[in-house]
């Protein structure tokens, strides 16, 4: 099962994600870090210190990764000896244009802001991030190219306990029981008041 985990920098994908893959032994694509590494991009934005994604070279590549993946496995993999589902997460602000399930992470945009201030990102690009997720500017682009949506508020919530929603979700897909995700549907975190 391919699982997107998207959001705006500084929600806490990469952090979920490396625990994710550490605990649950889930195969994590670093999506961001494959686009740098594999030049998938068509050109460099130096002004915004950013590059611009080639979404077919990515897909292209994507397909040849889990392609391989599911000749080589079978449907399910022995984890500690118990049977467990094949599943693979990509990380990345942009994987909600790869995946038809994502889960975007939200954070509350000043604690956002304080977050990104710490990484070192510039003015320009906090605000930018912070107006980002004051629209809903991901939940909205996952709605228009995902078939199923959650939604999980990372705001003053350690890595452990946003990992831990973000597993209740994959695991409640896996058994069937989405209609028990209530919580997790997207529409119940409102901040347009923060906008800058």
């Amino acid at each position: 099962m391919l699982i997107g985990l998207t959001g705006t920098p500084g929600t806490g994908k990469t952090s979920v994600s490396k625990l994710l893959e550490k605990c649950r032994g889930w195969k994590v694509v670093y999506l961001n870090d494959l686009i740098k590494e594999e030049h998938l991009y068509s050109e460099v934005d130096e002004e915004r210190d950013s590059v611009i994604a080639d979404m077919e070279l990515i897909r292209e590549r994507l397909a040849g990764i889990l392609g391989g993946e599911k000749g080589q496995h079978a449907e399910k993999a022995k984890v500690n000896g118990e049977e467990k589902e094949n599943i693979t997460i990509i990380e990345s602000h942009l994987a909600h244009y790869i995946t038809d399930i994502v889960i975007v992470l939200r954070a509350y945009p000043p604690e956002l802001k304080k977050r990104l201030e710490k990484r070192g990102y510039s003015e320009e690009k906090i605000n930018e991030n912070a107006e980002a997720e004051s629209i809903d500017l991901i939940l909205a682009e996952a709605f228009e190219w995902c078939k199923k949506v959650f939604e999980v508020n990372t705001t003053g919530r350690t890595v452990e306990e946003t990992s831990e929603d973000v597993e209740k979700i994959i695991d409640y897909i896996l058994a069937g029981k989405e209609e028990e995700l209530q919580e997790y549907i997207p529409g119940s975190l409102d901040w347009i008041d923060s906008v800058p």
